[in-house]
């Protein structure tokens, strides 16, 4: 790996760089509490995650028009009220809750990680979430991006290649001088496919600790435990 050419850090985020289960759940306890709905609120955050992929295949496919994320939460949110039976919430609860991807909560190593990352290399999202939601995520958690990318900008969803080959050009950078980090093998293998540097950081706990997941490494991933290991690996301070 020619490590020496990289000069920025793309990152898929949700996962990787931030703890969406343990979020939601936290935030659905909440809603308990104030809405008195009673509902097991992790089984409603991972069958929304679920949601996401055929979601976004709908897209793909050409049997749903363009729509960022927060439109594709939607959708899946609405279907889930139905399923669970939540009824008697105002549009502005159901935006509310929508916008908990918004409010996600980073893992430990995150934030500390990408602040040692960021002294040697550009560090930017490269995520399926849209602009405002990683912006606004950004401000809540405090993740010291230099760059908020996002598929929005290319109207394609991870892992077509398009969002990668869009993230480097935006970055006046070719693919091999592109790192991209992410907890899914098959992110990775997308970007490397158009050229980028790959280095995986599993997170078995993303799905909760009922649900342990391992993933195996490309032969060609740089392999870290987490965002401080990985700038130990690029020999950073």
């Amino acid at each position: 790996m020619a490590r020496s050419k990289i000069k920025a850090l793309t990152f898929d985020v949700f996962g990787t760089v931030v703890d969406w289960y343990s979020s939601i759940v936290a935030e659905g306890e909440e809603f308990r509490d104030t809405h008195g709905i009673d509902i097991d609120w992790a089984q409603f955050a991972l069958k929304w995650r679920a949601g996401y992929g055929p979601a976004m295949d709908k897209v793909r496919r050409g049997e749903l028009p363009w729509q960022n994320i927060d439109a594709l939460h939607r959708r899946i949110l609405d279907d889930l009220l139905d399923a669970f039976e939540i009824v008697g919430l105002s549009e502005a609860e159901k935006d509310h809750l929508n916008r908990v991807w918004h409010r996600l909560k980073p893992w430990p190593d995150a934030i500390s990680g990408l602040e040692r990352l960021r002294k040697r290399y550009i560090v930017a999202t490269l995520s399926n979430g849209n602009v405002a939601l990683l912006t606004n995520m950004a401000k809540f958690a405090g993740l010291p991006w230099d760059c908020i990318l996002s598929a929005e900008l290319t109207q394609h969803y991870k892992p077509d290649p398009e969002v990668y080959q869009t993230a480097a050009d935006l970055l006046g950078l070719s693919p091999n001088e592109v790192m991209m980090v992410a907890a899914h093998p098959g992110d990775l293998r997308a970007a490397q496919a158009v050229g980028f540097q790959t280095a995986l950081v599993p997170r078995p706990l993303e799905y909760g600790p009922d649900n342990l997941r391992e993933v195996a490494a490309h032969p060609s991933d740089l392999v870290a435990g987490d965002f401080n290991e990985l700038a130990d690996l690029l020999d950073l301070e």
